[in-house]
């Protein structure tokens, strides 16, 4: 009795060894996959995104063509190179020369600060501390930076950061531009097959979630990020047109605030007040027509992409755009809010009642 319940034990422990071997084994090659994989993690999310998004625009060059889908396929791909080849780039080489002539002719020895006024000193906490710093600066505004210098190394370790990734993001966006560009003939089978496998993993509501994330794809790549990048082009247009002094910088604001959905107007106002302080009559004339009508396209636009409406909280939109410029660099500023409003409205679908939840179209 105590020899077979030895030789069970003997059986048992052998076999939780191999079980633990087999498991080790396995974590180690999907580990090493998974090394392999990284760096086309970023790539392999942009095609999804740009094939979702742009294949209704295929389809419709499909039909132009006669049903030759590799035809449309290619040209598709080509305009899609084309558009960021050349504003884009464009683009990043503008905002790197606003942001070196604003380093060049930034001179703190010309700022002056008044000093503090003496009921400073009564606040609470700080207000002793804010009245040293302050009077110091005023008087020495050099030295006041030097003290504060070391708190903001960590902010411009992040900003070359970021800039350093702009170029490998740019790499890596031409790259996925050109996979999506192979995606689209094979793209109903590959849904079919997404489809299939979110029904295995959740049966009752697999195929209305890849719904819900390709119509939140669609939505957020029209009717917030193009938007936003249609702004910023003819805003682009009207500031080169005058002249105006960094306007690739300010073209990346305007598009930025476009994206967090705030809006250009924040940055389209103070320019349309330059203009008539520092332009002729007719030249702020002309600035301002073209310039209000383009801090409104959103408002018109946006109903009409938007019309089913899109639930994505704004601080969601804001999340995504801060936290993918920050891990992803410049391609993040495009790809987070994208990411995030999928994530964000997968999971209020999860969580809400399946009785509740409205049938999703194509």
């Amino acid at each position: 009795m105590d020899q077979n319940l030895a030789a069970r034990r003997d059986e048992l422990v052998a076999t939780w060894v191999d079980i633990a071997i087999r498991l080790g084994v396995l974590a180690l090659l999907l580990y090493w996959s998974f090394l392999l994989v990284r760096p086309f993690i970023t790539i392999m999310i942009w095609s999804i995104v740009l094939t979702v998004a742009l294949y209704p625009l295929y389809e419709v060059m499909v039909s132009w063509l006669g049903g030759r889908r590799r035809l449309a396929a290619a040209l598709l791909t080509l305009i899609n190179l084309l558009i960021v080849v050349g504003p884009a780039t464009w683009l990043a080489v503008s905002l790197i020369d606003g942001l070196r002539t604003l380093s060049e002719e930034l001179d703190f020895s010309a700022l002056a600060l008044p000093p503090p006024p003496i009921a400073v000193k009564s606040w609470p906490i700080l207000g002793d501390a804010l009245y040293q710093y302050w009077d110091l600066a005023s008087t020495n505004l050099r030295a006041a930076l030097a003290k504060i210098a070391p708190q903001l190394k960590p902010v411009g370790g992040l900003l070359l950061q970021i800039a350093a990734g702009a170029g490998l993001g740019t790499v890596k966006f031409l790259a996925a531009v050109v996979v999506a560009g192979f995606l689209f003939s094979p793209a109903p089978f590959l849904a079919d097959e997404i489809r299939l496998f979110a029904h295995r993993i959740a049966s009752g509501r697999g195929e209305e979630f890849v719904r819900l994330a390709g119509e939140t794809i669609r939505a957020v790549s029209r009717g917030v990020i193009g938007i936003s990048a249609l702004q910023a082009f003819f805003a682009a247009l009207g500031l080169y047109a005058i002249g105006i002094p960094a306007a690739g910088l300010i073209t990346t604001l305007i598009l930025v605030f476009g994206i967090i959905q705030i809006g250009p107007t924040i940055v389209i106002i103070p320019l349309i007040i330059w203009s008539w302080m520092s332009k002729d009559t007719t030249t702020a004339l002309l600035f301002t027509a073209y310039m209000i009508p383009v801090s409104l396209l959103d408002n018109i636009l946006r109903p009409l992409l938007l019309g089913r409406g899109l639930d994505t909280p704004i601080l969601i939109i804001l999340i995504g755009v801060i936290g993918g410029t920050i891990s992803q660099g410049i391609t993040g500023l495009f790809l987070g809010p994208i990411v995030l409003a999928v994530i964000w409205n997968l999971l209020m679908a999860w969580i809400s009642e399946p009785d509740n939840a409205q049938p999703l179209s194509a």
